[in-house]
């Protein structure tokens, strides 16, 4: 029998088109990565940045959520939702310590947030009206000739449900009474983290009991544990990046965030799995939707900015 080698051109180079393909992990980590840095730059760089980079982001959530809603069969006005949102951001801005930037550093056009608020609050008290206007002119469709309030409904809880939770950011970022403060957001994050982060391990290493079996089954009881003493933890070490906050109120932030941060998450999933849909939407190759990213927010800001009306901070 011959043992000669197999002819040179019977093999076939590979060719980068015959390269395994990326991992689900890898991208989850990459694009994680990239997105953290995008995410962080945006906040370090200044309030016109950490400004615009979530007025965009709380738009695509809302969108996300007009997108699932669709998908159940409503047919909410998407983009009269979207530009109030964004009226609604920045008009929750004017009313912080932003409007004292505005005045130095942008053009007059822009700078006067009086007259954008005036704009937002009247926008906003006729929304419900030009909502039943619009539906008044397409109804009935064809597809859907019962529900032209349910699709004013939904239209207007997406605004509650998403655009006013996100737009309470600006309470937090400007709550130090001196003006943009990186850090507390950056705080904030690093909170929501560590609850991920520490119910993720938790759950995985000692998870048994399930804490939402007919919403989430990944979720158990040890894992909520695991994220409420790491995200303690974690508020405690606040102290080096924001030393003047007192403990016990950093504690009481931390615990917040650890209790209101999963009912969030299970809000969300509770969405999708009515709808019928894994993810809220395609922003980032292995992370879904910016509202599966951001679900924890939802609950976690309005009762920081409850908190920080009553106790400051």
């Amino acid at each position: 029998m011959s043992t000669s080698p197999a002819p040179a051109s019977s093999v076939t180079p590979a060719s980068p088109a015959d390269k395994p393909p990326m991992s689900n992990l890898s991208q989850r980590i990459v694009f994680g990565l990239l997105g953290a840095a995008l995410l962080l730059g945006s906040v370090w760089l200044s309030a016109w940045t950490f400004a615009v980079f979530f007025a965009v982001v709380q738009a695509k959530m809302l969108l996300e959520f007009y997108r699932m809603m669709r998908q159940a069969g409503y047919k909410p006005a998407a983009m009269l939702g979207v530009g109030i949102s964004l009226l609604l951001f920045a008009s929750v801005a004017a009313l912080t310590d932003f409007r004292v930037l505005a005045n130095a550093t942008a053009p007059e056009a822009v700078a006067d947030l009086h007259y954008l608020r005036t704009s937002a609050v009247g926008l906003i008290a006729l929304l419900p009206v030009l909502l039943i206007l619009r539906e008044m002119y397409s109804w009935p469709r064809l597809n859907q000739p019962f529900a032209p309030f349910s699709n004013v409904g939904v239209a207007l809880l997406g605004l509650l449900y998403v655009s006013l939770p996100m737009s309470l950011l600006s309470v937090v970022a400007f709550s130090g009474g001196s003006g943009y403060d990186y850090r507390r957001i950056v705080a904030l994050l690093l909170l929501v983290w560590s609850s991920d982060i520490g119910a993720y391990a938790a759950g995985k290493t000692l998870g048994k009991h399930k804490l939402a079996p007919k919403i989430s089954p990944g979720k158990t009881w040890e894992g909520a544990v695991g994220g409420f003493l790491l995200t303690l933890l974690v508020g405690y070490l606040l102290g080096y990046l924001l030393p003047e906050l007192s403990l016990a109120y950093r504690l009481v932030v931390a615990g917040t965030v650890a209790v209101f941060g999963p009912l969030g998450d299970l809000a969300e999933s509770m969405l999708k799995r009515s709808v019928g849909v894994k993810d809220s939407g395609r922003i980032m190759p292995g992370h879904g939707g910016l509202l599966d990213r951001f679900d924890a927010f939802l609950f976690i800001l309005p009762v920081l900015a409850v908190l920080q009306l009553v106790f400051g901070g």
